[in-house]
């Protein structure tokens, strides 16, 4: 058989192949809401938005003044970058993380502690 026959031959699978898991692949996320997190902010972003989120003064100050709600927070942990080099990763029992974002066109910044099932604000600041 020639090379460009299996060649063709090759192709012709390798699309379908393609199409199949890109149809299936979608389905699934769409369904089950799952997605696929393979850098580092989104994994961390991923889990934090996982977990519940504690009523802390500061969270509860940030709630009453109307700065955040939970569409606004939902979007901060979705869309924000963690700053990697701010953040203590080590630290035990919560990893602290430094979050930069926009909120509202305004960027800001939180720094939370990510426990094992809950998620602490311990800082929110807008930058100018």
């Amino acid at each position: 058989m020639a090379f460009l026959k299996r060649l063709g031959f090759y192709l012709i699978g390798f699309s379908i192949g393609l199409v199949f898991l890109f149809f299936f692949l979608k389905k699934k996320s769409d369904e089950t809401g799952s997605s696929f997190c393979y850098f580092p902010n989104c994994r961390v972003l991923k889990d934090i938005r996982s977990k519940k989120l504690i009523n802390s003064p500061l969270s509860q100050l940030i709630f009453e003044e109307q700065i955040l709600d939970s569409i606004k927070l939902e979007h901060f942990f979705r869309e924000g970058e963690i700053d990697f080099k701010k953040s203590n990763t080590e630290a035990i029992p919560c990893k602290e993380y430094y979050i930069e974002g926009e909120i509202e066109e305004k960027l800001a910044f939180m720094r939370i502690a990510n426990c094992d099932s809950t998620v602490l604000i311990k800082e929110f600041e807008f930058l100018d």
